[in-house]
């Protein structure tokens, strides 16, 4: 059927190659610069920061629709160059491939004003400080003649696509356009605290953002609460520094709507970042929420590539690899520490001096949080005692050599270790140990009043789930069982280590057929499916073969696990795979090895408990992303009895 139809339609005749002209042209590129209003709108904004503007507002008709003007406090265009600043590849940022390789300004291809004047009715009105009165250039006309402003440039927009009506039907409401526009500003706003920002629509001021410090803009743009449920991080990895917010796990949401990265002060959508900070959150975030974050990259210019799309949200890096390892490992270090700390406040301050442990940025002694010696989250100490002391834990935990791991693979390692942690589920019993406050031979004595501990002192068990303590701020509820679950799967973790993934031969290759991205993929990434224990090469032109595999995987599908490898490390050029596989068996293991529920706890048990959760990582969720605990405040409390009215 399809032939036939195929065989009605006349061939096209042959039309001979020419130029397009230049309003044809400008129009092109115009499709690929503006989709909206608020397209101009960051367009704008680029050219007002890069000539060093202090001040910029933008003033919008009919959700930038009918009109846009942004006006600025920069340098100026002299008079001479404003002709210039409407024609294409016009532009004072660059001059030559090397300013284009290190560029750092928001703009740089000299298209955008040119694209913008091919679809709509375009005015530029500037003064320099040298100049005794502002230019006005008419883009239709290109006439010039004497305005009357400040030093600074101002551009105006006028019925946007009223040369293209086929665009303009595909625009949303007013309302929707002008909320685009809002978040175009606000994306500058945030990269930019020393810049005062103001929104007006039909007359009336919608948003402003006055200069302020990075921190308080950040609280400005996003909101008290975005500050209060997320932790700050700085990170450096060699050329790298990355700096921001990262939220909270519990504070995740349905949307990915509060996810801004920035790379040397431009905003960007990188999946190789979104991948990383993802795998970050793995083992921490709830089914399908999306965390909220705000992560400024600072990165050599000439080891970033901008001029990858016509809209610069795109880049691409060097060394991705790299990129992605820091993005990871800066949100991790960040959501370590447990929220418990920061409720010690001033206490734990205080009496960091005197158990000699210097107090960490977040306000937590080093005694609450693990050491950062062969492994995070390990919470062994130096020493006769291998406990710390208040350990919910009867023993030790094992540490396994990589020969060890590699003979014993992961799950009978897992076993092995979880068989030495209490827990119904292995008719062990539970060996308490003496609450601090009991301990006259540990610094941890130290710790004499409930309001000196995060968690505070357990006070009963409810349902046989749930865990009571009282501390400083008020009530403490304690899930005991997702808890107890955490702090088992960070201790498993530790026992793994950070040795080399071993890798174990295969008797027999395991061969599949593979598609050319998968070939091509094998080829190029051979070195590091190597450091990831999997040895693939091409059998054929068309097949992969497996001769060897992680040690700690032995039995799972070794197909499906190269599969899986080479896609991620095609599309991101890493691969958290492995580990993830690693995690997933622990994770099991740490579910069966912790305290199940109606287990009847002593009140020394639940102190213990609660001391181990202020000391491991991540023990604010369980492994599957549920919360472990909650406060409810003295003033909640009141609320609830109407306490003071």
């Amino acid at each position: 059927m399809n032939a036939v139809i195929q065989a009605a339609v006349p061939p096209a005749p042959r039309r001979a190659i020419r130029e397009l002209p230049d309003e044809l042209i400008s129009q092109i590129a115009a499709g690929e610069v503006v989709e909206r209003p608020a397209s101009v709108v960051r367009e704008l904004v680029d050219n007002a920061l890069d000539a060093g503007a202090t001040e910029i507002t933008v003033k919008l008709m009919a959700g930038g629709v009918r009109a846009i003007m942004v006006e600025d406090d920069g340098h100026g265009i002299p008079p001479d160059e404003l002709v210039l600043a409407l024609r294409r590849h016009a532009t004072s940022k660059i001059a030559s491939l090397p300013e284009l390789e290190g560029v750092m300004t928001m703009g740089f291809r000299g298209e955008a004003l040119a694209a913008i004047s091919s679809i709509a009715e375009v005015a530029i009105a500037s003064r320099t400080r040298e100049a005794a009165h502002a230019q006005r250039l008419d883009g239709r006309s290109g006439e010039l003649v004497p305005a009357a402003r400040g030093v600074g440039t101002s551009v105006e927009v006028r019925e946007l696509f009223f040369s293209t009506p086929a665009r303009r039907k595909f625009l949303k409401t007013d309302a929707t356009e002008l909320a685009h526009c809002l978040e175009a500003v606000r994306r500058h706003a945030l990269t930019r605290p020393d810049v005062a920002f103001a929104v007006w629509h039909e007359g009336r001021l919608v948003q402003q953002w006055r200069r302020a410090p990075a921190e308080q803009r950040i609280r400005d743009v996003l909101g008290e609460d975005f500050t209060a449920q997320s932790r700050s991080l700085a990170f450096e990895l060699g050329p790298l520094r990355i700096t921001g917010r990262a939220g909270t796990p519990e504070a995740a949401r349905t949307r990915a709507d509060q996810q801004y990265v920035y790379v040397n002060g431009r905003h960007v959508r990188d999946k190789l970042i979104a991948h990383g900070v993802r795998s970050a959150y793995e083992d921490v975030l709830h089914g399908g929420r999306q965390p909220a974050y705000v992560l400024f990259i600072a990165i050599a210019p000439d080891r970033v590539d901008v001029n990858v799309h016509p809209t610069k949200i795109e880049v691409r890096f060097r060394d991705s690899r790299e990129v992605h390892q820091a993005v990871r490992r800066a949100i991790e270090s960040s959501l370590a520490v447990p929220r418990a700390g920061a409720l010690a406040g001033a206490a734990v301050d205080g009496l960091g001096g005197a158990l000699g442990g210097a107090a960490d940025g977040d306000g937590a002694s080093s005694l609450l949080r693990p050491g950062d010696g062969e492994a995070r989250g390990d919470l062994l100490v130096e020493g006769s005692d291998s406990r710390q002391p208040g350990s919910f834990f009867a023993g030790s935990p094992r540490r396994f050599e990589p020969r060890q791991q590699a003979s014993l693979g992961l799950q009978q390692m897992a076993t092995l270790y979880a068989q030495e942690m209490p827990g119904s589920w292995n008719g062990k019993p539970i060996t308490p140990t003496p609450p601090l406050s009991t301990r006259d031979d540990s610094p941890a004595s130290a710790f004499d009043a409930p309001a000196e501990w995060p968690l505070g002192k357990a006070i009963a068990q409810v349902a046989g789930v749930f865990v009571l303590a009282e501390n400083a701020q008020g009530l403490v509820i304690v899930d005991m069982h997702a808890a107890h679950e955490r702090i088992v799967y960070e201790r498993l973790k530790a026992s793994l280590g950070t040795a080399k993934i071993e890798s174990q031969p295969l008797l027999i290759p395991a061969t599949f057929a593979a598609t050319l991205q998968e070939i091509a993929t094998a080829e190029s990434q051979a070195e590091n499916l190597l450091a990831l224990g999997l040895d693939v090469a091409p059998l054929s032109a068309t097949v992969l073969a497996v001769r060897s595999r992680p040690a700690a995987l032995a039995g799972g599908d070794v197909v499906e696990l190269a599969r899986s490898v080479l896609a991620e490390l095609a599309q991101y050029d890493a691969s958290t795979v492995i580990q993830r596989a690693q995690h997933e068996i622990l994770s099991t293991m740490a579910c069966h090895g912790a305290v199940r529920a109606n287990r009847q706890l002593t009140i020394e048990e639940m102190n213990a408990l609660l001391r181990d959760m202020e000391r491991t990582d991540r023990a604010d969720q369980c492994n599957h992303g549920r919360p472990t605990w909650r406060q409810i405040t003295l003033k909640e409390l009141d609320g609830l009895f109407w306490r003071g009215r």
